[in-house]
């Protein structure tokens, strides 16, 4: 199946109330960027290294259990990740977007939820952080939260702001989804002299 189908595969609605199902996860791919033989134009650790330089805010994407998860599908419970490849997409409508990894063991779980929540982190959540970013482990243990109003997903305490959204579409770019989200709710802080989390260079700022 080539991109586009893949893309087209990934997002599947309810016609009935109007409400989005799940998405359908894609599967692990074997990508290849260049043919047998060819030398990719740019290596991976200088790709890393100059694209470092840009220093981005740091989120947590959150989504609830999706119905009917079991064993075979990972932990019970929500689940998320850290993630530094958020942004706002459209005004007219609503939309944000962000970027996981078509291997990440974390994403099948919110595609099946069809929902998600995006905490944006403050200054002092460096550790927060650094939890939401193993893998394998319980990310949400010690970890206060309540419910995001529409979604459901867990929506962390003390965070600069958090974006509830519906999976609105997903497209496929190179070994990465992005994944394009409509915002149903949002909210931030009052106190405008809180810092944000920065990530620049392999370090928080």
């Amino acid at each position: 199946m080539g991109q586009a189908g893949m893309a087209e595969a990934a997002v599947r609605y309810l016609r009935s109330a109007g409400r989005a199902a799940p998405v359908e996860a894609l599967p692990r791919p074997e990508l290849r960027c260049v043919r047998e033989g060819e030398r990719a134009p740019v290596g991976q650790a200088e790709f890393r290294r100059v694209l470092g330089s840009f220093a981005t805010g740091v989120a947590v994407i959150t989504a609830p259990a999706a119905e009917g998860e079991g064993a075979q599908d990972g932990p019970a419970g929500p689940a998320g990740f850290a993630c530094q490849s958020f942004s706002s997409l459209s005004l007219d409508p609503p939309l944000v977007a962000f970027m996981v990894g078509r291997t990440s063991t974390t994403w099948p779980r919110i595609a099946r939820a069809g929902v998600f929540c995006v905490n944006v982190l403050a200054a002092h959540q460096g550790e927060l952080c650094r939890g939401f970013a193993v893998s394998g482990a319980d990310k949400f243990a010690g970890v206060a939260y309540d419910a995001a109003p529409v979604s459901g997903a867990p929506r962390l305490a003390d965070t600069l702001a958090w974006i509830d959204c519906t999976i609105h579409a997903v497209h496929t770019g190179g070994d990465h989804l992005v994944v394009v989200g409509r915002v149903d709710a949002l909210g931030a802080t009052d106190d405008e002299d809180r810092a944000p989390l920065l990530f620049h260079k392999g370090r928080f700022l």
